[in-house]
């Protein structure tokens, strides 16, 4: 292919990847503009928002009960952890255990030291 060829075709391709890379910024430009010309709530919010009661601004606060305190997301220490198996007198009269019971451990013989 001759030098002027491959010029025309760079220079060809050149002219086609600036032609899209400005319709996008066009694009892009019109979409901002329109976003910036709506109304701003109608894009951040998206739900109405909540009317209060016209009484509710009346009446005088109900006196604050003693509630229990929230969940601190901490074991209670006042009950100790249960076993997952029922007692042996339970399970004599029938009571299924809650786990299959456990494998018996696989040992190997001891390591010896080498002899030198």
């Amino acid at each position: 292919m001759p030098a002027d060829a491959r010029q025309r075709k760079y220079r060809r391709e050149m002219l086609g990847a600036s032609t899209l890379i400005a319709v996008g910024l066009i694009i892009s430009a019109l979409s901002l503009t329109e976003i910036v010309a709506r109304d701003s709530q109608h894009v951040a919010q998206a739900t109405p928002p909540t009317q209060s009661t016209p009484d509710a601004e009346t009446k005088p606060p109900a006196p604050a009960a003693p509630s229990e305190p929230g969940t601190t997301g901490q074991r209670p220490s006042d009950i100790p952890p249960q076993p997952a198996r029922p007692d042996p007198d339970a399970q004599k009269s029938g009571a299924q255990p809650a786990l299959p019971p456990a494998p018996a451990e696989k040992t190997a013989p001891p390591i010896r030291e080498k002899e030198k």
